[in-house]
């Protein structure tokens, strides 16, 4: 029986993937915990890995001389080595596009939220009664306020086709997509411009070394002082010091965090005690279908490889005609 390690997960079970896997005589090995110790020491004899928001570093793939493919649930793949995983014949799969109508929608709830400030106002009421809400906030009609998205892959198209449906303005900047490319009713511009007119920034571009700390000090400064940023994507795209920083100056107006540069932030974390700041712990992902559908799929490229069959996605073609697999 083949067995496939799988690192992490955040959902109640494991149940869609396993009955996949076991379908095909291959045997699931869940880690007891994601350490790169533990990762390392159970990968010794596995022939594939499956894995969530678990690093998968070098030292795990080298002791892991049967493993013909890394399936990420998810969309990144900034947590494995691809380099490793190409020099070693692993092929790297991914689920691209499983999520995507759960983030915008996740984005587009954000944006709503501060905007009618309804968690400020919520919390108002359960805290003080009907009367604690006074009318001196700030609030706009969307029909007039602009949102500059950073990335105009799956995701940034599905935020654009919201976003437009509430009259809101749409400016973009990708370095990938030209104005020919863009989808009807995007204004491409370069990302300072986008980030000085823009009332709302969301960040949906992936997580490489040119995109780390992409929104700094700098960045912040350009923004409007009642803008909002928003960032469902990958934490390190912002400086997060520097994002406290432009908060606690009245730089911006607020921010709507899914994702943190730590995956396990600390409990006294300053964001946390700002009221313009809205923080949900990685869960833009999240709804009962798209679950069921990233192990579902995560499980099926896993058995394809392991069949000696290319996935329906790979991530380092450039490793096929010598993969382990043999594909």
């Amino acid at each position: 029986m083949s067995k496939v390690l799988i690192t992490d997960y955040v959902w109640p079970n494991i149940d869609a993937e396993t009955a996949i896997l076991k379908a095909v005589g291959i045997e699931p090995i869940v880690a007891p915990d994601s350490s790169v110790e533990t990762l390392t020491r159970l990968a010794a004899d596995v022939d594939a890995i499956m894995f969530c928001f678990a690093q998968v570093p070098a030292e795990v793939l080298r002791n892991a001389p049967n493993c013909k493919v890394a399936s990420r649930y998810g969309i990144g793949v900034d947590n494995v080595d691809i380099a490793a995983c190409t020099e070693l014949g692993i092929v790297v799969t991914n689920v691209p596009d499983y999520c995507i109508d759960e983030v915008a929608d996740h984005v587009m709830a954000m944006a709503l939220s501060f905007n009618r400030k309804i968690v400020r106002h919520s919390a108002q009421v359960k805290a003080s009664g009907w009367g604690a809400v006074t009318l001196n906030d700030t609030m706009h009609r969307l029909r007039d306020r602009t949102i500059g998205i950073v990335g105009m892959g799956r995701i940034g198209r599905a935020v654009t086709t919201r976003a437009l449906a509430f009259g809101i303005t749409v400016l973009a900047h990708d370095p990938f997509v030209q104005q020919s490319d863009a989808p009807d009713g995007v204004q491409m511009t370069s990302l300072d411009s986008m980030l000085t007119e823009s009332d709302f920034v969301t960040l949906h571009a992936p997580l490489t070394p040119e995109t780390t700390g992409m929104i700094g000090a700098n960045e912040l400064k350009l923004m409007k002082n009642d803008a909002f940023l928003i960032n469902a994507a990958r934490g390190p795209l912002i400086d997060e010091a520097a994002l406290v920083e432009a908060l606690r100056a009245g730089e911006i107006g607020g921010a709507g965090l899914d994702v943190l540069e730590e995956t396990a932030p600390p409990d006294d974390h300053p964001l946390y005690a700002m009221d313009n700041v809205i923080i949900t712990p990685h869960t833009a992902f999240f709804s009962q279908a798209s679950t069921i559908e990233l192990e579902e799929r995560t499980a099926q490229e896993v058995v394809r490889v392991l069949n000696g069959e290319p996935p329906d996605i790979i991530i380092n073609p450039e490793v096929l005609g010598k993969t382990r697999a043999g594909i």
